[in-house]
């Protein structure tokens, strides 16, 4: 199969400085993101997760699912998708392969591969697994999709630097196009990360404290915002129901977006 469609525009958005990708999780919000004048998004499986009611990570969301909701993002936005799939939604390398082939055939522009495990009790996978996983990832998206390889480390509670940029390298050196480790703990922990892998490009998870500035002078190439997003339209359902519930009408409503602003016609 050829390229996935927006394979092209989403490559060439990492090579000529940073660009921010907010992440959506449906056809709305995916359109209120190309309207915003973004030039691609990524899906959310934490989004996807939570607005279905189960955990994220756990592969309660299905690749076929995970898929759908990038393809109606895709076809409704016109953006280039990059699709959080967390771990391939397997553990072997051949489990790698078919998300990367789902994706390619769903059109979307790239996708992520994690070191994760979706094992509470035993998070990440290890090394030479990990590398493993990406490596025949790598071998099938190569021309065809823009492939993020990923390690967790820190977002489960592994603070360990040196072995969170051995794991990138690995993952360039065995082919994945960007590189991305959310949660790093600071700017310094970030320019090491681009020193290491460089001239490969780093996505980065932008947190409340993180300057788009300082993550441009570090090198990095693509902001991310993971279910930050969805997040804050939860804090506002959250907001306006308290006003409901209050009987404050005016409150509860204000901010709506008008229904035919979204889909005009």
């Amino acid at each position: 199969m050829a390229a996935s469609a927006g394979y092209e525009r989403f490559l060439a958005l990492h090579e000529s400085g940073i660009f921010v990708m907010p992440n959506a999780w449906d056809g709305a919000s995916a359109l209120m993101c190309a309207r915003a004048g973004f030039a691609a998004v990524g899906t959310s499986s934490y989004a996807i997760a939570a607005a279905m009611g189960v955990p994220d990570g756990r592969h309660a969301v299905s690749l076929a699912a995970s898929i759908d909701n990038g393809v109606v993002m895709s076809r409704v936005s016109g953006l280039p998708v990059n699709g959080d799939l967390e771990d391939g939604f397997g553990p072997a390398p051949a489990d790698c392969v078919a998300t990367v082939e789902a994706a390619i055939a769903g059109g979307f522009g790239g996708l992520g591969i994690e070191d994760t495990t979706a094992d509470p009790a035993n998070p990440i996978h290890g090394f030479d697994d990990a590398v493993a996983r990406v490596r025949e990832a790598a071998r099938v998206a190569r021309g065809r999709i823009v492939l993020t390889g990923r390690t967790d480390n820190f977002l489960h509670g592994r603070r360990d630097l040196d072995d969170t940029i051995r794991r990138l390298v690995a993952f360039a050196e065995v082919g994945a196009d960007v590189l991305y480790a959310p949660a790093l703990p600071d700017m310094e922990a970030i320019g090491q990360v681009v020193r290491a892998v460089a001239p490969k490009p780093v996505n980065v998870l932008i947190g409340p404290g993180v300057q788009l500035e300082a993550l441009a002078a570090a090198g990095v190439r693509r902001v991310s915002l993971g279910g930050a997003l969805y997040r804050r339209a939860m804090g506002g359902l959250a907001e306006a129901l308290v006003a409901l519930n209050k009987g404050d009408i005016p409150g509860a409503l204000q901010g709506a977006v008008p229904g035919a602003t979204l889909f005009p016609g």
